[in-house]
Formats: structure tokens, C-alpha cells, sequence
């Protein structure tokens, strides 16, 4: 029994120098893509999903939809506002219609009348009055009477004008101003009901769908995540003592471990420093605990050689 925990032992010893000496010879990294979140702008309740986890998608598909019964009822409210305000424009424009002039011509047509005998009846008794004939008081008394009747007459010369021209302009300016707002509150309405519809920002893979039907999407909640097309990358992590063997734009070879060690050409994009212990894109760190840590962020030469490979997936170059 001893002798096979020996053997065993040894075996165990044996496979793990094989495998850290494989390892030693290799920097590990993992296959990246780009992702983009999609969020709602607007409360509502999702009613349909109309994607998979998995599937591609086209910019401007839509994605899911949401019910928010708020909307309807502030558009029929914006709709009333803006009929409404056009119906007081229109009236502000167009001024009296052709009833209220009648009135306005008979009116006048009274009024002219009135001013006539009235004014007859001041040549009569002023020729009475120079003779003598009645006293000053009966003349003031129709003077006074002559003069109503011209302002009357006067007046509704002048209302007939006006509505003939419009209302005064401030008026108009004014009743213009609430039809552009009703417009405007309509038109903001009309935004809203719009972002019931969740749409495809770009082209790209969906990764995970948050919600489910018949729960509450709130504004600013991320709804999907998706990769985007054509956005693979190779992300390493090298220490800073080996730093000066990686040069920006230098080409190198990246081999995929779960296709047979498959190998394609990248190009290195980026060196950046890494702030945190867990972005290291290796499992397997042998360097220096005292030496920081960079990432090197490598571009497959010809991208339609990545678009197979599964995200988050391991890749490996040859240690320099």
C-alpha cells in the first residue's frame, strides 16, 4: 500500500513539472469582444422578447416590447391641447365670421339712424335758440344727445375695422406661442411611445437578456448585453520584466488550445498597465509579486479568423 502512494505520488510530481515547464513556456490570455449594453429610457412592463441569448442581430431590429399605458393617456391629452390651440389661432387670424358681421353691420345701420335724427334735431334747435325761441338748457340737452349718438356710431365703425383686420398682433403672437407648445408636448408624447419599442443600437451577438416577460423594466436598466461583430481581440498578461520583449504593432502568433492548438497571426494594438489582481488574463503567474503588471491587447491580422472563437475562451503565445 505504501509503495503505490509512492508511485502515485511520484506520477503526480511527474505530470505537474511537465505541465508548469509547458506552462513556463507560454503566456495565457483570453479570447475578448467589445460589448454594448442596451437600456430603456422609459418605464414600462415588458409585454414581448423578441431575441435569443445567442442570436444575431442587425441594427435597428427590434429587441423586446414594453407596455406604458401612461403614454396613451398623455398623447389623447397633447392631441385635445393641440386642437384646441390651433381652433384659438386659427380664430385669432381669421377674426369675426360672417354671422358676427351681420350683427355688426346692423348694428351700425341702427346706430346711423340714431346719429342722423340726432343730428338733425341739433341744426333745428340751434336755429330756435338764436331766436330765442327755447331756452339753453333744451339745446345743451340735445347737444348732449348728438354727441352720444357720433361716439356710438364712431365705435362700432371702429369694432367693425378690427375684426375685419384680425385681432391685435400680441394677441395672435400669443395664441401661436400655445400652439407651438401644445405641438411640442405632442411631439414629446410621441418620443415616449417610440421608446416602447427596445431597437438594436448596432450589429452584434446578444450575450444575455436581463429580464423576463411580464417584469418591470426601469429607465436606465441594462435590458440586453451583445457582443459586437468583428470585435474579437486577445487579451495577455506579461510582467514588467518582460515587458520590452512586446512592441506596439509587432506581429505574433496566437494559438487556440481547445481547436488542436490552432494558430493564427495577430498584431499588438495596446500595452497598458493593469490596476487590478483580477483583470490577470492568465491562470498561471510566475512572475515577480513586485513587478507590475501590463496587458497586452492583440488583434487578429485578418478578424474574420476570430469571429468563430467562443469569448472568454483561452489563447496562448510563446513566452519571450
Amino acid at each position: 500500500m505504501k509503495k503505490n502512494i509512492i508511485i502515485l505520488l511520484g506520477l503526480f510530481a511527474l505530470v505537474s513539472c511537465k505541465r508548469k515547464d509547458t506552462v513556463n513556456g507560454l503566456v495565457q490570455g483570453k479570447v475578448e469582444r467589445e460589448e454594448i449594453a442596451v437600456v430603456g429610457k422609459v418605464a414600462g412592463r415588458i409585454v414581448k422578447i423578441k431575441v435569443n441569448e445567442g442570436g444575431l442581430v442587425k441594427r435597428g431590429d427590434t429587441l423586446a416590447i414594453l407596455d406604458i399605458p401612461e403614454v396613451d393617456a398623455k398623447k389623447i391629452q397633447a392631441q385635445g391641447a393641440v386642437k384646441s390651440a390651433d381652433a384659438q389661432y386659427n380664430m385669432s387670424v381669421r377674426g369675426a365670421t360672417a354671422n358676427q358681421l351681420k350683427q355688426l353691420y346692423a348694428k351700425q345701420s341702427a346706430l346711423k339712424e340714431q346719429y342722423d335724427f340726432a343730428k338733425k334735431s341739433l341744426a333745428r334747435i340751434q336755429a330756435m335758440v338764436s331766436d330765442s325761441l327755447v331756452p339753453q338748457q333744451q339745446y345743451d340737452e340735445v347737444y348732449a344727445k348728438y354727441q352720444g349718438a357720433l361716439a356710438q356710431y364712431t365705435a362700432v365703425g371702429a369694432e367693425i375695422a378690427d375684426v375685419k383686420n384680425g385681432v391685435r398682433i400680441e394677441q395672435q403672437t400669443m395664441a401661436l406661442g400655445q400652439k407651438d407648445r401644445a405641438l411640442g408636448a405632442l411631439q414629446e408624447v410621441q418620443t415616449a411611445e417610440k421608446e416602447r419599442f427596445i431597437i438594436a443600437p448596432q450589429d452584434m451577438t446578444i450575450e444575455t437578456i436581463t429580464l423576463k416577460v411580464g417584469e418591470l423594466a426601469l429607465p436606465g436598466y441594462t435590458l440586453f448585453t451583445g457582443s459586437l461583430k468583428g470585435s474579437a481581440y486577445f487579451r495577455f498578461t506579461v510582467p514588467e520584466s518582460s515587458l520590452a520583449a512586446y512592441k506596439k504593432g509587432e506581429e505574433i502568433e496566437v494559438y487556440i488550445p481547445y481547436k488542436n492548438n490552432e494558430k493564427l497571426v495577430g498584431v499588438i494594438r495596446n500595452v497598458k498597465q493593469l490596476g487590478a489582481y483580477a483583470n490577470i488574463a492568465t491562470a498561471y503567474p510566475d512572475y515577480n509579486m513586485q513587478d507590475a503588471l501590463y496587458e497586452l491587447s492583440v488583434a487578429p491580422k485578418n478578424i474574420a479568423d476570430a469571429d468563430g472563437l467562443q469569448t472568454k475562451s483561452t489563447v496562448t503565445i510563446n513566452k519571450k
